[in-house]
């Protein structure tokens, strides 16, 4: 026999209570957001009291339904829905906002119930797109994912992005739930309570599209259990709310957005507790999964067949970025490439061999590309990398900072970096992206030098937990690894030496090469160099560094073809920090720089090998 689902008064008195937890915790904490989180608590109540499958004693179980909230301020309503079902103990919640407890001001995965965090907004909804469609294609499972949203957030362009993008892959396992409260931090928002407007816009994106009261819980059930009907679509649920409900004298009022309720504090919670008309423990049930996903394993990938090339051939890096990828989905099945239309650039397109569902088109769209990217990572069902050109890699920044705080598992690969890309010009050249990935928490950023160099970060970067980025060039260059060379993360190659060598040259990518032909002809001249090979920009290898520089009398050159903020100049200097008598000799690109060919603009902005020879000449007048 069925258990009966949760009656319509118990849900009622659940948002009560979710209000009434709201209200107490952001008074302890004298900080946070009641009143938006009063206005989704009817929303919360029927989703996880009667809406959403999922187990309590494992929120992360890859069978149940996915919940996220991208207005992340709103938390205390969701922290409180998790106390009413039984995870967290109540008296927890008072600590809210405070040093040391994971009960944050905006949600973060430290909860094992949260996969993401959110609070920047407008990037959940990606998230969750990421997620369904790997429900959807990958999983091929029956979980739904929810996503609720603000609709001051709606105003973000990223959202916008998702929408189309849910719409296009028809994400029919998809439910996206607006939270029209009228309100935003300053006043009333873009398109206040006209919930009609957003079911056009919405129309047109081809959503079912259900306005409901979001206050009205038996509207709810019913918007949602429609939701479950509908296939070949996402779902939108226009929720018409009022933000501070239920509170005497702030409901739908100005100026309360982001305040706990101070004096307000013990008239609200009485008027709240006066609501309620189940005494005593509320009984709920909670829908269980529909069906078990088999658990997947997505540890210790490797590349099906190691590189074969032949030294000296000329072969671009983002080349081996492909064949890369169709090497580790030989080996494993769970790698999703991402792409924002310029897989024929990236070579990202090679993952299309494998079957459709490996490569997810994003389009022109790069904050949805690392969003779903980063929902498509989430409980570890999938291998993910995402590409397109460096440059553009930097309007999507705030995702990707956003997925370090989400403890999110991304490969990223920039293809196309800096001005040896030659004639398009600057608006193309990524010459701020190895400062971009440093800054990230955790990251690891590699700078393969060839193709067999390049196969092998590829390898690296699908079992290295973080986020990770792979820098690649659009110029072909020479092969001068052996297949068999052994890479590893945080150490560097000295990859030309002599007997005499006084200068220790670093460089990657082009600049690498260019000092290979520099160091030839300097040695010809009688003058060593040693020129070494970083790899990894993050972790620099600063043990090899200040070896090998103190091995050629303390002199270092580095050259890039980077600005000179955050780069490979940077993080050697860094290493050399603390370090007596090592002088370094720092070249990059100094200004914006200009169109030309990619010969000319290296010898225009001093990092060919005519000019390092010039720099190596005046780092020995030191």
């Amino acid at each position: 026999m069925a258990t009966p689902p949760t009656d319509l008064q118990t849900l009622r008195d659940l948002a009560t209570k979710i209000r009434i937890h709201s209200v107490e915790c952001t008074a302890a904490a004298n900080s946070g957001h009641p009143s938006s989180s009063s206005s989704i608590a009817e929303i919360l109540s029927v989703l996880f009291f009667r809406t959403m499958r999922y187990k309590v004693s494992a929120p992360r179980d890859p069978s149940s339904d996915r919940f996220v909230l991208s207005k992340g301020h709103a938390c205390p309503a969701l922290y409180a829905a998790w106390v009413e079902n039984g995870l967290i103990p109540a008296e927890e919640l008072k600590k809210l906002r405070q040093l040391g407890t994971d009960l944050e001001g905006h949600p973060t995965p430290r909860l094992n119930f949260i996969d993401v965090g959110t609070g920047s907004l407008g990037q959940g909804l990606a998230v969750a797109a990421g997620m369904a469609y790997v429900g959807k294609f990958v999983d091929r499972a029956n979980y739904k994912v929810y996503c609720l949203i603000g609709d001051g957030e709606s105003a973000e362009g990223s959202i916008w992005e998702s929408i189309a993008f849910a719409s296009y892959y028809k994400l029919d396992n998809l439910v996206l739930i607006i939270d029209v409260n009228r309100l935003g931090q300053t006043g009333p928002t873009m398109l206040a309570h006209d919930v009609d407007m957003y079911k056009r816009r919405l129309d047109a994106f081809d959503f079912n599209t259900v306005v409901v009261d979001g206050h009205n819980v038996e509207a709810l059930v019913q918007a949602f259990e429609n939701a479950n009907t509908v296939k070949q679509k996402p779902t939108v649920i226009v929720a018409k709310t009022f933000k501070g409900r239920d509170f005497p004298e702030i409901e739908d009022q100005e100026n309360w957005h982001g305040k706990p309720l101070g004096a307000n504090t013990e008239k609200v919670l009485k008027h709240l507790r006066s609501l309620i008309k189940n005494t005593g423990q509320l009984k709920y049930n909670i829908p269980s999964p529909l069906s078990e996903v088999k658990p997947v394993d997505i540890s210790n990938v490797r590349l099906s067949s190691p590189p074969s090339y032949k030294q000296g051939e000329l072969l671009a890096t983002r080349a081996a970025y492909g064949k890369a990828l169709t090497k580790l989905l030989a080996s494993n099945s769970r790698i999703l490439a991402f792409d924002g239309d310029m897989s024929n650039s990236t070579f990202s397109e090679a993952a299309k061999k494998n079957g459709p569902a490996n490569y997810v088109e994003c389009y022109i769209a790069e904050q949805n590309l690392v969003g779903a990217g980063i929902g498509a990572a989430c409980r570890d069902r999938t291998i993910v990398f995402l590409s397109t050109f460096a440059a553009f890699f930097t309007r999507a920044f705030d995702q990707i900072r956003m997925g370090a705080i989400s403890q999110s598992n991304i490969n990223i690969c920039g293809s196309h970096c800096g001005v040896s890309i030659g004639e398009d010009g600057p608006s193309q050249m990524a010459l701020e992206d190895i400062a971009m990935f440093r800054s990230i928490p955790g990251s690891t950023v590699f700078y393969p030098s060839d193709v067999v160099a390049t196969e092998r970060a590829v390898e690296l970067a699908a079992n290295t937990k973080g986020i990770t980025f792979i820098r690649t060039a659009r110029a072909p260059t020479a092969v001068f690894y052996s297949n068999d060379q052994i890479f590893q993360i945080g150490k560097a190659n000295v990859v030309f030496s002599t007997n005499n060598d006084q200068v220790l040259v670093i460089a990657a990518g082009i600049t690498l090469h260019e000092s290979l032909i520099a160091a030839n002809e300097l040695a010809k001249s009688g003058i060593g160099i040693r020129v070494m090979d970083p790899f990894t920009i993050k972790p620099i290898d600063k043990f090899s560094i200040i070896q090998n520089a103190q091995a050629v009398g303390g002199r270092i050159l580095v050259v890039e073809d980077h600005y000179p903020e955050g780069g490979i100049g940077e993080a050697v200097l860094s290493a050399v920090a603390e370090e007596r008598n090592i002088y370094v000799k720092h070249v990059a690109i100094p200004r914006v720089p200009r169109s030309g060919k990619p010969a000319d603009l290296l010898n225009y902005y001093k990092i060919d090998a005519t000019n390092i020879i010039g720099h190596v000449q005046e780092v020995l007048k030191k």
